[in-house]
Order: structure tokens, then sequence, then C-alpha cells
């Protein structure tokens, strides 16, 4: 399960139309309790070096400032999200090629129709497997 705020969720979104035509990309940290649980407490907007309305690339750079920032609050990464600017919030074939951790989230937003739809999912390539992860906002 993975907790949102709704603060974050509105980042993500902004982000995401900003970038269209091309898709947006970005990091989230936070936190993990004992039960598993994220907590998102961070998002870190990236900028898409591809810029394709298809794939994306994040920055070297941003990800290094990120990750140093992380460090320094005392949060962890839980995963990543992109938009997809005109199809479904779900995993495209590269999105589950490219995932490099089962532990991590991978956010989609949607901007397929007028009102954003965000889901999240655990992508285990080695088993094969993508399951939507339960997102609760707050």
């Amino acid at each position: 399960m993975l907790i949102l705020g709704e603060n974050l969720l509105e980042k993500m979104i902004a982000h995401s139309r900003a970038a269209l035509p091309n898709e947006a990309c970005g990091l989230l940290a936070g936190s993990i309790d004992g039960a598993g649980v994220k907590n998102a407490e961070e998002v870190y907007c990236m900028k898409n070096v591809d810029e394709s309305p298809e794939h994306f690339s994040m920055s070297s750079a941003e990800q290094f400032a990120a990750v140093a920032d992380m460090r320094r609050r005392g949060i962890v990464l839980l995963g990543n999200f992109h938009s997809h600017p005109g199809t479904p919030a779900r995993p495209s074939e590269e999105d589950i090629r490219l995932a490099f951790d089962r532990s991590l989230s991978y956010l989609i937003v949607s901007l397929a129709r007028p009102e954003p739809v965000l889901k999240s999912f655990i992508i285990d390539k080695d088993g094969h497997s993508v399951t939507e992860e339960r997102l609760v906002s707050r």
C-alpha cells in the first residue's frame, strides 16, 4: 500500500500537464513502516531528457540531487512516476522492461481523459507479474 497526500498528487498532475505533449517523469520518496506501508513525503519532478510523448529518461544530475536531498532528510526512494499523455494508466511493455526493482512503486498518471487517472504498480519482471498497488490519498 502507498499513502499519498493530495498535495503530492496535485504536484505530479501539474508536472504531467506542463510536460504535454511529452511524458513527464519524477521520483517519489518517503518512509516505509514495519508493515511495509509506504508513506510518500516528497515528489521530485524531473526533466524528461528524451522530450518524447512515448517514453522518458530522467536527468542524471536531477536524480543525483534528489537522492542527496533524500539522504539529507532521512527519507528513502519509494518509486518513480511518469505520465501517459494519451493512453491509460497501465504499464506499457517498455515500462515493464525498464522496471528495475520489484520493491519500488511505479506510478502512472494518465491524461487520456479530461480527469487525470493515477495508478500505482509493483512490477516483478523476473516473476513476470504486474500488480496494481493499493493507493490511498490523504
